[in-house]
């Protein structure tokens, strides 16, 4: 379990394709002196289990399930967010995140001239899951939606989150990983499967 904020960005060092998948190989943060083989750490909003492990970095195998569903089987990225797992005595900043991108967005327009908004288009099958004022994580940032219309969500990005994270790099047209609300996403199934009452 995760909380979308984002402690580390991490450079890519190489990756390479084997019969499992495909192993990226992340360099290790300095301040990650307890990090061990096995655990769960976001990457891009996407959960990866830590499988080789060095003093100045690390590995994770990225199955083809996960290449086919999220940003990683476009492109390996150069830069990504970290976030390792939540311990119980963790201060819980953002909301809950899993780690399971739901789907893939496009950025649609970066508006720098009032703040730093952030417009993406999403599958117009997930609206139900964003509210305004609602919880969307963007390659593992929570972040508040500030505005939904039609299939296209906007968020505010503060200076902090610019300076600490990779969606400063973010260009038209670039791809993201999106995953919705737990608790919304619990609610909508249970409404869709509610059965309807007789006349």
């Amino acid at each position: 379990m995760f909380t979308g904020i984002v402690t580390k960005t991490s450079k890519v060092k190489r990756h390479r394709v084997t019969d499992d998948g495909v192993v990226v190989t992340f360099v290790r943060p300095a301040e990650w002196n307890d990090l061990e083989v096995g655990e769960s750490v976001a990457t891009d909003g996407v959960c990866l289990t830590v499988s080789a492990l060095r003093d100045e970095d690390y590995d994770c195998l990225i199955m083809p399930e996960t290449m086919f569903v999220t940003t990683f089987g476009e492109k390996i990225p150069k830069l990504v967010n970290l976030e390792r797992s939540l311990t119980v005595k963790g201060r819980f900043g953002g909301h809950f995140v899993q780690g399971h991108v739901d789907t893939v967005g496009t950025v649609e327009v970066i508006d720098g001239a009032k703040g730093y908004d952030l417009y993406v288009d999403f599958p117009p099958e997930s609206e139900r899951y964003l509210i305004h004022k609602g919880a969307v994580a963007i390659n593992g940032v929570s972040l508040t939606v500030a505005e939904v219309e039609g299939h296209t969500l906007r968020v505010a990005l503060i200076p902090h989150t610019l300076e600490h994270t990779n969606l400063g790099r973010l260009k038209a047209g670039d791809h993201v990983n999106l995953e919705f609300d737990m608790l919304g996403k619990y609610i909508a199934k249970m409404i869709h499967e509610e059965p309807h009452a007789e006349i």
